[in-house]
């Protein structure tokens, strides 16, 4: 069997098991063993293209671009591999973290079905299945979003739901214009295709509307606003796997689509190119103005959104390798500050900053794990968010887009004031109600693992980034050249 399939099939399995077996307690260490599967699997895939092959699968035997076909290029392959990681690291801290209740109501099935969605969305070849990865995604994560079912959970399900099936009219109508145009759905294939028609109002409408479909999957600006109202009320390892994942696979079918199909003409650049600036400001602005954790990490995620935009928006080669490296960065960091709240929340028994306090002195080791991604999401060298920033704003002034440049730097030194606060809050000043006030829950070690883990990971994409941007050196290269993406699937010279 393909090495390409594996990454997808292993979830699935894990999460029909994990279901059949959620009323005996056996559901917990068989996610974990899946989540482990899962990344071996995606390793392998990685060495697999890493030197430059593209590997393609036609399901059932049928020629693309007819059937289903599963592509697995540089950035597919690397985005399967995260996952993974991410996958394991909320998997072994979810043992500690899920109580029974969810683990009945069927936490770690819903898991592995979301893990199975997102890695789909990365490897398939074709828009339509993307549009069923989509749905796979939508459907598990909105199980996993209200599996508590408190009120304010129920609350902030309502847009996240709402607008998802929104972008989901849009694209679906994106993918029927396109489809009445150019008679196929198959990427490879519609980009052979359109570079034979000529620029008309429809092809206008179809990158709109796929413009606003992956914008509201990705939290781009003015459709922003069911992030935040929704990643701060589950259990802590869902927050951590939605913030790590759910956005960037609306940001990687953005740089998919708008570089292998639709290369953005200098119109709808501009457009994204604003948005991108507003989505970094007005969401580093929103963290800057909340209390508790998760809050304003999830504005956070808002506001790093727009840097990962702004390399597509700017439309070069340099730029698109800062989208890519800010990813692959941005899903260990997020997901790794979101395990962080989990543990804070743990000892203190609060995640509102005015009601915490005394971690430095209680838990120091905690201390230290949460500047690593803090000062990385606020892009200190020489951790990995610094070069991420630093590919970006330099991309940006060899255009000479200063404004672009300049808001970079801004909403980096506002990061800064955010990250501040909680270490000043929470760790610095004393808890309210004295030491003895501190629940002090021992961290158990499925707590540590992945914490320090995630932690160990930035660090050495900051200490060692030459492989990683040379990794998204090739990406990038073969998203603005699909020549071999073409060949692999098609099996034609283009």
């Amino acid at each position: 069997m393909s090495p390409i399939l594996w990454p997808i099939l292993i979830p699935l399995l894990g999460a029909i098991l994990c279901f059949a077996t959620r009323r005996t307690g056996l559901d917990r260490p068989l996610s974990v063993v899946a989540a482990l599967a899962h990344t071996i699997a995606s390793i392998l895939l990685l060495v697999h293209v890493s030197d430059g092959q593209i590997i393609a699968v036609q399901l059932g035997d049928w020629p693309a671009p007819f059937g289903i076909t599963m592509v697995a290029d540089g950035l597919a392959a690397a985005m399967t591999l995260i996952t993974g990681i991410t996958g394991l690291a909320v998997a072994i801290y979810s043992l500690s973290d899920v109580g029974q209740r969810g683990c009945f109501s069927g936490f770690h099935a819903l898991f592995q079905m979301l893990l199975a969605g997102v890695t789909g969305a990365f490897l398939t070849g074709d828009l339509f299945n993307l549009y069923v990865w989509f749905e796979v995604m939508l459907i598990s994560s909105f199980g996993l979003l209200v599996l508590n079912k408190r009120p304010e959970t129920l609350r902030g399900a309502m847009p996240y739901v709402a607008l998802n099936l929104i972008s989901t009219i849009f694209f679906l109508t994106a993918v029927g214009l396109l489809y009445g145009l150019t008679g196929s759905l198959n990427m490879a294939h519609l980009r052979v295709t359109l570079d034979t028609i000529e620029p008309s109002m429809t092809l206008s409408w179809v990158t709109l509307l796929l413009l606003l479909a992956f914008g509201i999957k990705s939290a781009v600006f003015p459709l922003f606003f069911w992030l935040p109202s929704a990643y701060h009320t589950p259990a802590f390892s869902v927050s951590a796997v939605f913030a790590g994942l759910l956005t960037k696979v609306g940001v990687y079918a953005l740089i998919r689509v708008f570089t292998l199909i639709l290369p953005l003409d200098p119109l709808f650049a501009d457009i994204l190119l604003w948005c991108a600036l507003a989505t970094m400001f007005v969401g580093v602005i929103g963290a800057a103005a909340q209390q508790e954790v998760r809050q304003i990490l999830s504005f956070h995620i808002v506001s790093q959104i727009g840097y990962m935009i702004l390399g597509l928006a700017l439309n070069s080669r340099l730029a698109l390798i800062g989208s890519m490296f800010y990813l692959i960065h941005h899903i260990i960091v997020k997901a790794n500050l979101f395990l962080i709240a989990g543990a804070m929340h743990r000892i203190t028994g609060s995640s509102h900053l005015k009601s915490i306090g005394g971690l430095y002195h209680a838990r120091p080791v905690l201390a230290v794990l949460f500047l690593i991604p803090a000062f990385s999401l606020a892009g200190f060298p020489p951790l990995s968010g610094f070069w991420a920033k630093y590919i970006l704003i330099q991309a940006s002034m060899e255009l000479k887009d200063w404004l672009a440049a300049g808001t970079a730097l801004l909403v980096g030194l506002l990061t800064i004031y955010s990250m501040t606060k909680i270490w000043g809050e929470a760790f610095w000043k004393p808890h309210p109600g004295g030491e003895e006030a501190l629940v002090q829950k021992p961290l158990p070690w499925s707590a540590w693992l992945p914490v320090g883990g995630l932690a160990l990971l930035t660090v050495i994409i900051g200490l060692f980034p030459a492989p990683f941007f040379t990794f998204a050196e090739q990406a990038a290269t073969n998203l603005l050249d699909p020549t071999a993406y073409i060949e692999a699937v098609l099996g034609v010279d283009p």
